[in-house]
């Protein structure tokens, strides 16, 4: 397995790869981000795994000081599940050589719902490190995980307007046996916290068979949720919203393919969970 730290280096040996598949991450890796991989070894005849804590999308107070930086214990993880794979981790100076990064991609208005409403600007970083790392990787396929559903939906939209030559490749949420959403921010929780923060994925699945069984008060399955929560100690609840899955509009009676969105705090950790299905 090879780490390069340049884009001169990445490049160098793109000129004789043959098909390239990328893998975006921050690093502080985990058995979701393996699955990632796993499929995109399917895909291309190499895999890129980025490594990159992208300062432009963590607004101020986020947690951009504590994200884990775990290069060395990431690289032995890529290199056990593919050790061909190459690994582009750059430092800052190195993707935004002018420190301030000038020209930006601003997303439309569904930035600032969902995530957005509560981390401004959070899109318009991730959409502008992620069009980066595509001019610098040129890869054919990149594959993106589905619990970061908002995310994945507006990079699939910034590929297919900005009529980008790569196929997005979404790949399933990977979970705990208990149902808890693989999350690098997993790790901040304590041992209490970590046993009580299934709720999320046993409340979506809760809303997820009522609405298959046919109820359409939305609004109410998500007071439910937010109570129950708050019983149980959760901090700030930022939203449970049911939303067609193609669009990310607010879900109609008519809409048949949905996804419900959540995102909750438990301590000092937000998480965010999903479920796609149709009536």
């Amino acid at each position: 397995m090879q780490i390069f730290h340049t884009i001169s280096e990445l490049r160098a040996w793109h000129k004789t790869a043959g098909s390239v598949a990328l893998v975006p991450t921050m690093g502080n890796l985990h058995a979701g981000h393996m699955a990632l991989i796993r499929e995109a070894r399917q895909r291309a005849d190499h895999v890129v795994v980025s490594i990159f804590v992208n300062r432009l999308q963590f607004g101020q107070g986020e947690d951009f000081d504590r994200y884990p930086r775990t290069l060395e214990q990431d690289a032995a993880l890529i290199a056990a599940e593919c050790d061909s794979a190459v690994v582009f981790a750059p430092d800052e100076r190195e993707l935004y050589p002018h420190v301030i990064q000038q020209y930006k991609v601003e997303p439309p208005a569904l930035q600032d719902e969902l995530c957005g409403a509560f981390r401004p600007g959070h899109f318009r970083g991730v959409a502008t490190v992620v069009l980066k790392l595509f001019n610098i990787v040129q890869p054919d396929v990149a594959c993106f995980g589905k619990k970061d559903y908002q995310q994945l939906f507006i990079i699939q939209s910034m590929v297919e307007e900005l009529n980008l030559p790569l196929e997005i490749v979404p790949v399933d949420t990977g979970r705990a046996e208990d149902g808890l959403a693989l999350s690098s921010r997993n790790g901040y929780l304590t041992l209490e916290e970590r046993t009580e923060a299934p709720r999320l994925y046993f409340h979506l699945s809760r809303m997820k068979k009522a609405i298959q069984a046919g109820e359409r008060d939305y609004a109410r399955l998500a007071v439910e949720t937010v109570m129950d929560l708050k019983v149980r100690g959760w901090g700030e609840v930022d939203y449970v919203e049911t939303r067609n899955a193609h669009t990310l509009k607010p879900a109609t009676h008519t809409d048949h393919d949905l996804v419900i969105l959540i995102a909750a705090r438990l301590g000092q950790t937000r998480l965010i969970d999903n479920v796609e299905f149709t009536v």
